[in-house]
């Protein structure tokens, strides 16, 4: 049977959208036995899509052939039970060099991040974001962070570019993001996909699920998938006592707790991974391992969050 087209595999997922830390080994190399094995946990645990090779992930740190290779890994732990979608970046002719090896991989689709360093003008980020979408016959997610910022008109040109299909925020304007949302629905009607893509979304997922962004990245699913699961469960079902015991007792603590280092976005989440008893190694340099005292704050949380879940039950 031929899978379902990825507008249509995302649009109402029945679990968190899972981004896999890269894992490297002893060395500092890549450990692709480990990460298979991660990605498999989190596909077995419940994830509705796999983003391999992102911004958990380490895709700043990744040389091509450690990318591809990523991604192919990715790709065969799944076994076509959910899709694919492999990050691509820096400047135009790397994003497509990246975009045509996560194609050769076996990737579902893209989720193309801001390029490198320039903060570029809305028409050279449109023909940026245009020339990726058209080098393989990939569909793109447009990423908003950083040095990508979009107005509400060049997000509509977007929507209206064959092969692009969705647009991830990760800025946290919600001004700008319903602007643009009502400007896409009004110019372009139909089914252009949105996601919540700030650090740990599910802390601001109730103020994105108001104005319609129902998707949303989770990196704490790499290590509380449980948790992330009971969290994605209570906001599909409406059940607000839970979002706010979990909000409370677990999310708004680990957000406190990342805002303690800088990377601690990547770095945290990673040390969380290893807790539970996979080694995924360290993150590689410019992000730095989180101090002693704040793993061992990651310790209590965790079992904090699952004691939450226990109440709850």
């Amino acid at each position: 049977m031929t899978p379902a087209p990825l507008a249509s595999r995302l649009r109402d997922p029945r679990g968190p959208l899972f981004f896999p830390v890269t894992a490297y080994g002893p060395d500092g190399s890549l450990d692709l036995d480990v990460y298979r094995e991660h990605v498999r946990r989190g596909v077995e645990a419940g994830a509705a899509a796999v983003f391999a090779c992102c911004g958990t992930g380490e895709f700043h740190a990744l040389l091509p052939e450690e990318f591809e290779a990523c991604v192919g890994a990715a790709v065969a732990a799944t076994e076509g039970r959910v899709p694919v979608i492999a990050g691509a970046g820096y400047g135009t002719a790397l994003a497509v060099r990246y975009a045509r090896l996560a194609a050769a991989a076996g990737a579902d689709g893209l989720l193309a991040m801001p390029p490198y360093l320039v903060a570029a003008g809305q028409e050279g980020l449109l023909r940026h974001y245009r020339e990726v979408a058209a080098a393989t016959g990939l569909p793109v997610i447009v990423y908003q962070r950083d040095n990508a910022v979009f107005t509400p008109p060049t997000v509509v040109e977007l929507a209206r570019t064959e092969g692009i299909i969705g647009f991830k925020d990760g800025l946290g304007d919600l001004d700008l993001m319903q602007r643009i949302v009502s400007a896409v629905r009004t110019e372009v009607p139909g089914d252009f996909l949105y996601f919540n893509g700030l650090p740990t979304a599910e802390q601001t997922q109730l103020a994105y699920q108001a104005i319609g962004i129902t998707l949303y990245s989770s990196a704490v699913f790499c290590f509380v998938p449980e948790i992330a699961l009971a969290f994605h469960a209570a906001l599909r079902e409406g059940d607000r006592p839970t979002v706010e015991r979990l909000l409370d007792g677990f999310y708004r603590p680990f957000v406190e707790l990342r805002a303690q280092g800088r990377g601690y976005a990547v770095s945290l989440v990673k040390a969380g991974v290893r807790l539970r008893g996979l080694d995924v190694g360290e993150v590689r340099p410019p992000l730095h391992e989180p101090g002693e005292d704040h793993v061992k704050q990651l310790a209590q949380l965790i079992d904090r969050g699952y004691a939450l879940l226990e109440e709850g039950a």
